[in-house]
């Protein structure tokens, strides 16, 4: 498997920033990736086949409103498995020391960045902590984040929005908004192909984590200087 690693590094730029050439290159990964990972290359495939006639703003526009603005979910995968809990501090601190010894440039990310993560994934060797990034965090976050594009917690979390912010940025149409849906299928494919991951229900305090975030980080900033004045 070692020789596959590799592989999780090229998938990373599927979800980085989209450049200008973004549609090339995610049809570069998936022509690399099929002969070893052929049903990853096709759920690229169907991810190309309803974003790779974007131009180059719209593309960047639609990863935007997916991970950051009004998100789906977020690529920051200690928040969506904790939220703001201090267990993702200590994800944090863990992976920094990671991504340093392996080399690994987090580009102004943070190093649970899902981008990050994979590219950490395609140097670490053999062993425990490998295990363990994927066990305990990239498979079970990933699993959270495609359970956020079912169209009921969509509906939910839209309540989230126009709850604070009164309106909802216009969407695409709906498979365009989902899309990226496509490419979290994809990592998932690599993974059950290479590692034992036995896919876990979330404990009741971390079900809906992302929302619960969501809902309470509004109401803060809402809230403003909400302590006593002078």
């Amino acid at each position: 498997m070692t020789d596959r690693l590799p592989l999780y590094e090229a998938l990373a730029v599927v979800f980085d920033r989209p450049g200008p050439a973004r549609a090339q290159e995610i049809r570069r990964t998936a022509e690399v990736l099929r002969p070893g990972y052929p049903d990853a290359a096709e759920a690229l495939d169907a991810f190309l086949a309803v974003v790779g006639g974007l131009a180059s703003d719209a593309f960047a526009e639609l990863h935007v409103r997916t991970f950051d603005i009004q998100p789906i979910a977020t690529l920051d995968l200690g928040y969506t498995l904790f939220g703001e809990d201090y267990k993702r501090g200590a994800l944090l601190a863990g992976l920094v020391r990671e991504h340093r010894e392996q080399g690994v440039d987090c580009g102004g990310e943070l190093p649970d960045h899902l981008p990050n993560v994979l590219r950490l994934l395609g140097r670490l060797p053999d062993g425990e902590v490998r295990t363990e990034l994927v066990t305990v965090i990239l498979a079970p976050a990933l699993e959270n984040m495609l359970r956020e594009f079912d169209p009921t917690r969509l509906v939910k979390k839209e309540e989230v929005y126009r709850k604070h912010h009164k309106t909802l940025i216009e969407y695409a149409e709906h498979e365009q908004r989902t899309a990226y849906r496509y490419a979290l299928e994809a990592l998932r494919h690599m993974l059950k192909r290479d590692f034992t991951i036995q896919t876990r229900r979330l404990p009741v305090a971390q079900e809906g984590s992302f929302e619960r975030a969501l809902d309470t980080e509004m109401d803060i900033e809402s809230c403003g200087p909400c302590g006593p004045t002078a």
